[in-house]
């Protein structure tokens, strides 16, 4: 009942045996990608321990590295160091900037960067993120006067930015995105006048919490926090952040607990904000046994321990676009759940999927009906039909972490063994996830 590593590219996956004990997840990606940016913009020391130690976050310290900022080295169980270098201290690069498979260093980098006058700088990234659209985040920076260009209208990169004197703006996004609301706002802290995000719905909202802490003058209002207003001037100091664990890394472990027989799994120290546990308002209407315990306070997030186990089968769920803001990351997961489930399960509302590191909607219907599961594909989403019994089968990842970790909860609870291939795509988010799934299973 091992986990089997062939090579660093495909895994056997033998189904059967409970999962049981403790694990404790890596940093919250979203997190770990602002307060290494935050960091580098303010004056002093910034401090952070928990911080990512995985692809994405190690994407955005290079590029932040290339533009002067001194930072430690990123290590698992290390605290990281981040030299301030101010507002105005980021230099000019040599060099290409690499923001590697990382749209969130990408989007964030542009509002980073638009507002560093008489500077010229070039994002890329793999082939992945060379794929992923752009405009998005560029389109709302040009109403401040920034200048981006690219492929495609300066909607795919490689991209081309020449700092510009911004200034603020009242800016309505078109869908709830929290990379897009962060790259406005780190355009505002170098604008001339207070800029003014309008979000359809509320998204995330780390970088409105870190930026208050590390002292900007930054109001949010609205039905729901929907408005968020920055107005520059304030000057950024160095903080202390403990970077709590990720309730997306979390998901994959929620779901085996709650599904697999026997299984009673505590999950430590996870970030509970109230923009990221859509999957835990998922997971109670599908009546699964879930507890939160240990409710505490880090640094302006909220924070606990998750203790899951099976009760029994589940029952189908409905989610739409309302909720999706709070849960997009853990959608893969959750197709995996509604295959178990009593009942057909819906996700709507889920296009923004389709724009990720791969086309998650396409890519899961396509694996996990390789397994044998029945899934219908729709423009915005999938229809599921529970009490499947899959099969093993070879399976591919096609380079997307929550992919891989996904069909690997989906082999577990599968008959036979399942090949994964492309395994190691989920070190972009979770680089000790293999270990943990050994550790856990009994």
């Amino acid at each position: 009942m091992s986990v089997a590593s062939i090579n660093s590219s495909i895994r056997e996956l033998s189904s059967g045996g409970a999962l049981s004990g403790k694990v404790c997840v890596p940093g919250d990606k979203s997190i770990s990608h602002r307060a290494l940016l935050f960091g580098a913009i303010a004056k002093g020391l910034t401090s952070i321990k928990g911080l990512l130690p995985a692809e994405d976050p190690i994407s955005t310290a290079s590029c932040l590295r290339a533009m002067g900022v001194k930072i430690s080295p990123i290590e698992k169980d290390q605290i990281v160091q981040v030299e301030g270098v101010g507002l105005d201290g980021l230099q000019e690069p040599d060099e290409i900037l690499d923001c590697g498979n990382s749209g969130t260093t990408m989007r964030l980098m542009l509002g980073l960067i638009a507002g560093r006058q008489d500077r010229h700088f070039v994002l890329t990234g793999d082939d992945s993120l060379r794929r992923r659209p752009m405009q998005r985040v560029g389109q709302p920076l040009k109403m401040m006067g920034a200048k981006v260009q690219g492929r495609e209208k300066g909607n795919l990169a490689p991209l081309s930015v020449l700092g510009q004197k911004l200034h603020g703006a009242v800016i309505g996004t078109p869908v709830a995105s929290a990379q897009i609301k962060s790259a406005i706002l780190l355009a505002a802290l170098t604008a001339e006048g207070t800029t003014t995000v309008i979000e359809p719905a509320h998204s995330r909202d780390h970088t409105e919490r870190m930026l208050k802490a590390f002292g900007a003058n930054i109001e949010v209002g609205g039905e729901m926090g929907r408005h968020i207003s920055l107005t520059p001037g304030s000057t950024l100091l160095g903080q202390e952040i403990n970077v709590p664990g990720d309730i997306s890394s979390a998901a994959f472990w929620l779901v085996a607990g709650a599904l697999i027989p026997g299984s009673l799994i505590t999950i430590e120290n996870v970030g509970l904000n109230p923009t990221r546990t859509g999957i835990l308002e998922i997971l109670q209407q599908m009546e699964a046994s879930i507890e939160i315990i240990n409710c505490r306070d880090v640094a302006g997030e909220p924070v606990g321990d998750l203790r899951v186990s099976y009760k029994g089968k589940l029952k189908a769920f409905v989610l739409n676009e309302e909720i999706m803001p709070r849960l997009v990351d853990e959608i893969p997961i959750l197709s995996v759940a509604a295959c178990f489930c009593v009942g057909e399960s819906r996700i709507t509302g889920a296009s923004e999927l389709r724009i990720k590191e791969t086309d998650r909607l396409a890519v899961m219907a396509r694996q996990l009906n390789a397994m044998g599961a029945k899934i219908e594909e729709h423009t915005d989403g999938l229809t599921i039909q529970g009490e499947q019994i899959l099969h093993g089968a070879n399976v591919d990842s096609e380079t997307d972490h929550r992919v891989a970790m996904s069909l690997a909860i989906a082999s577990l609870l599968a008959q036979g063994e399942t090949r994964l291939s492309r395994s190691e795509a989920a070190a972009v988010s979770y680089p000790d996830f293999w270990n943990d799934l050994e550790k856990l299973r009994i």
